[in-house]
Protein backbone atom coordinates (compact mmCIF):
# COMPACT_ATOMS: atom_id res chain seq x y z
CA UNK A 1 0.00 0.00 0.00
CA UNK A 2 2.92 2.63 0.73
CA UNK A 3 4.40 1.82 -2.43
CA UNK A 4 1.22 2.59 -3.98
CA UNK A 5 0.76 5.81 -2.24
CA UNK A 6 4.56 6.96 -3.53
CA UNK A 7 3.34 6.20 -7.17
CA UNK A 8 0.58 7.89 -6.59
CA UNK A 9 2.19 11.08 -5.39
CA UNK A 10 4.79 11.03 -8.59
CA UNK A 11 1.26 10.77 -10.53
CA UNK A 12 -0.28 13.87 -9.38
CA UNK A 13 3.19 15.82 -9.54
CA UNK A 14 3.84 14.73 -13.72
CA UNK A 15 0.23 15.64 -14.31
CA UNK A 16 0.73 19.02 -12.41
CA UNK A 17 3.95 19.84 -14.31
CA UNK A 18 3.07 18.68 -17.87
CA UNK A 19 -0.56 21.31 -16.99
CA UNK A 20 2.09 23.91 -15.06
CA UNK A 21 4.69 24.08 -17.93
CA UNK A 22 3.17 24.96 -20.58
CA UNK A 23 1.95 27.90 -18.61
CA UNK A 24 5.05 29.01 -17.99
CA UNK A 25 6.58 28.89 -21.35
CA UNK A 26 3.56 31.24 -22.64
CA UNK A 27 3.89 33.81 -19.65
CA UNK A 28 8.06 34.10 -21.02
CA UNK A 29 7.41 34.13 -23.98
CA UNK A 30 4.79 36.73 -23.66
CA UNK A 31 7.29 38.78 -21.38
CA UNK A 32 9.88 38.42 -23.90
CA UNK A 33 7.40 39.70 -26.18
CA UNK A 34 6.96 43.08 -24.41
CA UNK A 35 10.23 43.33 -23.49
CA UNK A 36 11.61 43.45 -27.14
CA UNK A 37 8.62 45.85 -27.62
CA UNK A 38 9.93 47.99 -25.48
CA UNK A 39 13.35 47.78 -26.61
CA UNK A 40 12.34 48.71 -30.01
CA UNK A 41 9.74 51.31 -28.98
CA UNK A 42 10.84 54.42 -30.75
CA UNK A 43 10.86 57.62 -28.44
CA UNK A 44 11.35 61.31 -28.76
CA UNK A 45 14.60 62.96 -27.37
CA UNK A 46 14.85 64.50 -23.67
CA UNK A 47 17.91 64.71 -23.31
CA UNK A 48 21.63 63.93 -24.92
CA UNK A 49 24.77 61.83 -23.63
CA UNK A 50 27.44 64.51 -23.58
CA UNK A 51 31.00 64.18 -22.98
CA UNK A 52 31.01 68.21 -22.78
CA UNK A 53 29.32 71.07 -20.91
CA UNK A 54 26.67 71.74 -23.42
CA UNK A 55 23.02 72.03 -22.23
CA UNK A 56 20.36 73.69 -24.62
CA UNK A 57 17.79 76.44 -23.34
CA UNK A 58 14.24 76.14 -25.47
CA UNK A 59 11.15 78.03 -25.48
CA UNK A 60 7.80 77.39 -26.72
CA UNK A 61 6.27 79.88 -28.48
CA UNK A 62 2.27 79.99 -28.46
CA UNK A 63 0.57 82.71 -26.55
CA UNK A 64 1.50 86.41 -27.21
CA UNK A 65 4.64 88.29 -28.10
CA UNK A 66 5.18 90.63 -25.40
CA UNK A 67 8.20 89.61 -23.67
CA UNK A 68 10.35 88.31 -26.72
CA UNK A 69 12.06 91.82 -26.73
CA UNK A 70 13.19 91.31 -23.31
CA UNK A 71 13.92 87.42 -23.32
CA UNK A 72 16.11 88.28 -26.59
CA UNK A 73 18.29 91.19 -24.35
CA UNK A 74 18.97 88.49 -22.18
CA UNK A 75 20.25 85.82 -24.17
CA UNK A 76 22.57 88.50 -25.70
CA UNK A 77 23.69 89.48 -22.55
CA UNK A 78 24.86 85.66 -21.90
CA UNK A 79 25.37 84.80 -25.48
CA UNK A 80 23.23 82.44 -25.06
CA UNK A 81 21.98 80.82 -28.58
CA UNK A 82 18.60 79.50 -27.75
CA UNK A 83 16.20 76.89 -29.45
CA UNK A 84 12.24 78.49 -29.98
CA UNK A 85 9.65 75.82 -30.85
CA UNK A 86 7.02 78.22 -32.46
CA UNK A 87 2.93 77.46 -33.27
CA UNK A 88 2.42 78.12 -36.73
CA UNK A 89 -0.57 80.69 -35.96
CA UNK A 90 1.88 82.41 -33.40
CA UNK A 91 4.16 82.96 -36.73
CA UNK A 92 1.43 84.44 -38.27
CA UNK A 93 0.30 86.95 -35.89
CA UNK A 94 3.59 88.03 -34.67
CA UNK A 95 5.58 87.90 -37.75
CA UNK A 96 7.85 90.69 -36.43
CA UNK A 97 8.67 88.92 -33.21
CA UNK A 98 9.61 85.94 -35.01
CA UNK A 99 11.98 87.66 -37.36
CA UNK A 100 13.48 89.21 -34.33
CA UNK A 101 14.27 85.52 -33.12
CA UNK A 102 15.57 84.36 -36.23
CA UNK A 103 17.68 87.76 -37.01
CA UNK A 104 19.57 87.04 -33.63
CA UNK A 105 20.92 83.86 -34.61
CA UNK A 106 18.45 81.34 -32.53
CA UNK A 107 17.44 78.67 -33.85
CA UNK A 108 13.81 77.77 -34.50
CA UNK A 109 11.66 74.48 -34.43
CA UNK A 110 7.87 73.47 -35.32
CA UNK A 111 5.06 72.99 -31.96
CA UNK A 112 2.44 72.43 -34.76
CA UNK A 113 0.08 75.23 -36.87
CA UNK A 114 -2.28 75.64 -33.87
CA UNK A 115 -1.21 73.99 -30.86
CA UNK A 116 -3.75 70.46 -31.41
CA UNK A 117 -3.36 67.11 -29.68
CA UNK A 118 -0.61 65.35 -31.83
CA UNK A 119 -1.95 62.17 -29.88
CA UNK A 120 -5.56 62.18 -31.88
CA UNK A 121 -3.71 62.74 -34.90
CA UNK A 122 -3.38 60.03 -37.49
CA UNK A 123 -0.10 60.19 -39.78
CA UNK A 124 -1.92 62.37 -42.34
CA UNK A 125 -3.10 64.60 -40.51
CA UNK A 126 0.23 65.17 -38.19
CA UNK A 127 2.12 65.52 -42.10
CA UNK A 128 -0.66 67.96 -42.84
CA UNK A 129 0.12 69.87 -39.39
CA UNK A 130 3.78 69.66 -39.30
CA UNK A 131 3.71 71.21 -43.27
CA UNK A 132 1.20 73.69 -43.05
CA UNK A 133 3.35 75.10 -39.47
CA UNK A 134 6.61 74.84 -41.39
CA UNK A 135 4.97 77.29 -44.64
CA UNK A 136 3.85 79.94 -41.78
CA UNK A 137 7.27 79.72 -40.16
CA UNK A 138 9.08 79.62 -43.40
CA UNK A 139 6.92 82.83 -44.94
CA UNK A 140 9.06 84.78 -42.36
CA UNK A 141 12.17 82.98 -42.08
CA UNK A 142 13.15 81.80 -45.35
CA UNK A 143 13.58 78.50 -44.04
CA UNK A 144 11.59 75.57 -42.80
CA UNK A 145 12.77 74.20 -39.25
CA UNK A 146 14.41 70.97 -38.75
CA UNK A 147 13.12 69.95 -35.33
CA UNK A 148 9.54 69.17 -33.87
CA UNK A 149 8.10 69.73 -30.66
CA UNK A 150 5.00 67.83 -30.01
CA UNK A 151 1.79 70.57 -28.47
CA UNK A 152 1.90 70.28 -24.16
CA UNK A 153 4.65 67.08 -25.06
CA UNK A 154 1.89 65.34 -25.95
CA UNK A 155 3.44 62.21 -28.61
CA UNK A 156 2.40 58.11 -29.14
CA UNK A 157 5.15 55.91 -31.33
CA UNK A 158 2.87 57.64 -35.08
CA UNK A 159 4.04 61.25 -33.42
CA UNK A 160 7.75 59.81 -33.59
CA UNK A 161 7.76 57.64 -36.76
CA UNK A 162 5.88 60.81 -38.87
CA UNK A 163 9.59 63.04 -37.60
CA UNK A 164 12.11 60.61 -38.29
CA UNK A 165 10.73 60.19 -41.58
CA UNK A 166 10.19 63.70 -42.11
CA UNK A 167 13.99 64.00 -41.08
CA UNK A 168 12.48 66.40 -38.34
CA UNK A 169 13.59 64.86 -34.68
CA UNK A 170 10.59 65.00 -32.12
CA UNK A 171 12.40 66.69 -29.29
CA UNK A 172 11.00 66.68 -25.69
CA UNK A 173 12.76 68.10 -22.43
CA UNK A 174 14.66 66.58 -19.31
CA UNK A 175 14.23 70.02 -16.83
CA UNK A 176 10.73 72.08 -16.52
CA UNK A 177 11.49 75.50 -15.34
CA UNK A 178 6.79 75.35 -15.42
CA UNK A 179 6.63 79.23 -15.74
CA UNK A 180 3.53 79.43 -16.68
CA UNK A 181 -0.47 79.40 -14.81
CA UNK A 182 0.44 80.54 -11.12
CA UNK A 183 4.14 79.76 -11.33
CA UNK A 184 6.02 81.94 -8.37
CA UNK A 185 9.12 83.18 -9.67
CA UNK A 186 11.72 81.72 -7.36
CA UNK A 187 10.18 78.55 -8.01
CA UNK A 188 10.82 78.63 -11.95
CA UNK A 189 14.59 79.79 -10.90
CA UNK A 190 14.87 76.40 -8.65
CA UNK A 191 13.18 74.39 -11.29
CA UNK A 192 14.90 75.96 -14.48
CA UNK A 193 18.05 76.03 -13.26
CA UNK A 194 18.09 72.50 -12.06
CA UNK A 195 20.39 70.58 -14.56
CA UNK A 196 22.50 68.04 -13.07
CA UNK A 197 24.23 66.91 -15.98
CA UNK A 198 25.52 67.90 -19.44
CA UNK A 199 23.13 67.13 -22.28
CA UNK A 200 19.77 68.55 -20.69
CA UNK A 201 17.28 70.59 -22.67
CA UNK A 202 15.74 72.88 -20.97
CA UNK A 203 11.93 73.65 -21.11
CA UNK A 204 10.81 77.43 -21.23
CA UNK A 205 7.58 79.59 -22.50
CA UNK A 206 7.62 82.92 -23.74
CA UNK A 207 3.95 84.98 -22.94
CA UNK A 208 4.24 84.30 -19.40
CA UNK A 209 4.11 86.62 -16.21
CA UNK A 210 7.41 85.89 -14.61
CA UNK A 211 10.13 84.11 -17.43
CA UNK A 212 11.65 87.03 -18.75
CA UNK A 213 12.07 88.81 -15.23
CA UNK A 214 13.88 85.29 -14.06
CA UNK A 215 15.61 84.77 -17.07
CA UNK A 216 18.69 86.27 -16.03
CA UNK A 217 19.12 84.29 -12.60
CA UNK A 218 18.63 81.58 -14.59
CA UNK A 219 21.14 82.21 -16.96
CA UNK A 220 23.70 83.48 -14.48
CA UNK A 221 23.28 80.19 -12.56
CA UNK A 222 23.76 77.98 -15.70
CA UNK A 223 26.45 79.62 -17.40
CA UNK A 224 28.81 79.02 -14.18
CA UNK A 225 28.82 75.29 -15.07
CA UNK A 226 27.27 74.69 -18.79
CA UNK A 227 27.97 75.59 -22.23
CA UNK A 228 24.50 77.06 -24.01
CA UNK A 229 23.90 75.06 -27.39
CA UNK A 230 20.73 75.56 -30.03
CA UNK A 231 19.27 71.55 -29.82
CA UNK A 232 20.71 70.86 -33.26
CA UNK A 233 24.37 71.80 -32.31
CA UNK A 234 23.39 69.20 -29.40
CA UNK A 235 21.96 66.43 -30.35
CA UNK A 236 23.55 63.35 -32.93
CA UNK A 237 22.16 63.28 -36.51
CA UNK A 238 23.62 59.91 -37.12
CA UNK A 239 25.41 56.62 -35.04
CA UNK A 240 22.98 56.85 -32.22
CA UNK A 241 19.93 55.11 -30.07
CA UNK A 242 17.85 56.55 -27.66
CA UNK A 243 17.06 54.48 -25.06
CA UNK A 244 13.52 54.13 -22.89
CA UNK A 245 14.40 57.71 -20.87
CA UNK A 246 14.28 59.35 -23.80
CA UNK A 247 18.66 59.98 -23.66
CA UNK A 248 20.14 59.96 -27.13
CA UNK A 249 23.49 57.98 -26.53
CA UNK A 250 26.27 57.99 -29.51
CA UNK A 251 27.35 54.48 -30.58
Amino acid sequence: MRFMVIKAKYIVFALACAILLPLCFMYASRAVSVFNSAETREVPIYCVQRSDSKIAVTFDCAWNDSDIDAILKTLDIYDCRATFFIVGDWAEKYPQSLLKIYNAGHEIGAHSYNHSDYTKLDAAALIADMEKCDEAIAAVTGEKPRLVRAPSGGWNETVVRVCRERQTPCIQWSVDGIDYGNADPEGIIRRAAAATKAGDIILLHNGTEHTAEVLPEILEKLSKTYEFSTVSDMIYTENYTIDHTGMQIPE
